[in-house]
């Protein structure tokens, strides 16, 4: 195999990521408003976790030997998604734009990879650090032209910051958590654990926060099928898969290429346009998260072949 096939198999799992992850602020546009956000989260991750539990079932997975494992795999669950989810469906529906959210969970790459460096051991290189902060420049050109033209004088509430916030932070310390505890975990069951922990807590949180009715209009079960099959079970297990191959601060460096993918289908599905300086921060993020997780070419040597 060459070393320019290796490299494109190598990148095709991110980029199938991204394509997926992306389309899940399709889907929240379409179903957040016929249900409230923590009802709608409950609902979409307790059916994921029994969808996944019969695949397992169907395919004899590898079962958690003891329970610690289910306690890691909960925790991890928590994090990545009643935390980084919940907080990122809550601050929308109280009237955050997308782009404001999307910047501040952007942030989550660099965050990571100064955490990962003290938890982890992983020590990004200077071209890596450069490539994140172009990544995070990137995703400002994106989604600032957007936010400012949709700018009023009415300030953004409060609250809804502050689950951003909460969001940028579980996703972060998710990464690192599954990154530190993840691997010696079977994929399928403990995602299984993941989502339902998810769903239990989630669920209580409904039932004392909001409403938990759904109105199961057409675009809302569409919406529905769409992110419980292609995003909690393809894009998460995909997820999980590249925390396992890469580091937490070059698979977390993949977000940054989420906005832009967004910006596009928005273009393509609903007529958006797309500024001149968002096309040039699409450009910019994506040299960013190149630099980040496409390997340096080793040196060769005076001979012509590489080093051992």
């Amino acid at each position: 195999m060459t070393a320019t096939t290796s490299r494109v198999q190598t990148l095709g799992g991110p980029a199938l990521f991204v394509l997926l992850w992306s389309t899940g602020f399709v889907g929240a546009k379409y179903g957040l408003p016929y249900a409230p956000p923590f009802t709608f989260l409950a609902v979409r991750l307790g059916l994921a976790a029994v969808l996944l539990a019969l695949v397992a079932a169907a395919l004899r997975s590898a079962r958690m030997p003891d329970r610690a494992q289910y306690g890691r795999a909960s925790v991890a669950g928590l994090l990545l998604h009643a935390g980084y989810l919940g907080g990122v469906f809550y601050a929308i529906s109280l009237g955050v734009p997308a782009g404001v959210a999307a910047v501040v969970v952007s942030l989550q790459p660099v965050l990571t990879a100064v955490l990962a460096s003290h938890v982890l051991g992983e020590r990004p290189t200077s071209r890596q650090w450069v490539g994140l902060v172009l990544g995070l420049t990137g995703v400002a050109l994106v989604v600032g032209p957007g936010v400012l033209a949709t700018g009023s004088a009415e300030p953004l509430p409060t609250v809804g910051l502050i689950a951003c916030v909460v969001a940028l932070v579980s996703g972060t310390l998710g990464t690192v958590w599954q990154k530190r505890h993840g691997d010696g975990i079977p994929l399928v069951w403990g995602t299984t654990v993941q989502y339902a922990a998810s769903a239990a807590l989630l669920l209580v949180v409904a039932l004392v926060t909001e409403d938990p009715s759904i109105r199961w209009t057409g675009e809302f079960v569409a919406a529905f099928v769409w992110l419980v099959l292609v995003l909690s079970i393809g894009a998460v297990l995909l997820l999980l898969l590249l925390l396992r191959r890469g580091t937490a601060a070059g698979v977390s460096s993949l977000y940054y290429l989420v906005p832009p993918a967004t910006a596009i289908e928005a273009y393509l599905l609903f007529g958006e346009t797309l500024a001149g300086l968002s096309l040039v921060g699409i450009g910019v993020t994506a040299l960013g998260v190149a630099l980040v997780v496409v390997p340096q070419r080793k040196r060769v040597d005076q001979a012509g072949s590489s080093p051992e």
